[in-house]
């Protein structure tokens, strides 16, 4: 029988214990910020680029002025736009990273289960 350290879940082959979940399944604290980084900087900036192309239109038709009205006007729901979309990203981005580290890791560690042993003699035959 397996120590308690490596219990897994019979289903995901997930750890089940907290020494085994901070062993080799969680992805490095570097990695992590470094993909929040990465994931912030790029939903910040490509919701900005697709605010602005899509609410100054907008703006230019509804409100009448000179162009520093339209900024004026324009901008702050942009930024809001814009931040909620680089939290989201900073955030989905290291998650995304752990869900495919840990999914490799159940699949790597568990065993081959029946199905794929049928799969195997069938792929194998020589009909």
């Amino acid at each position: 029988m397996a120590s308690d350290k490596n219990i897994r879940c019979h289903h995901c082959a997930g750890p089940l214990s907290k020494e085994m979940e901070t062993s080799k399944w969680t992805v490095a604290p570097l990695i992590r910020d470094s993909f929040s980084m990465i994931g912030s900087a790029v939903g910040g900036t490509t919701s900005a680029f697709y605010g602005f192309h899509h609410v100054m239109p907008v703006v230019h038709r509804w409100v009448k002025g000179p162009m520093w009205v339209h900024f004026l006007v324009g901008t702050p729901p942009v930024i809001v736009f814009s931040s909620v979309c680089a939290g989201l990203a900073g955030g989905a981005v290291p998650a995304l990273a752990q869900l495919v580290s840990s999914s490799y890791h159940a699949a790597q560690s568990s065993p081959p289960s029946e199905d794929d042993k049928i799969q195997k003699s069938r792929t194998s035959s020589t009909l």
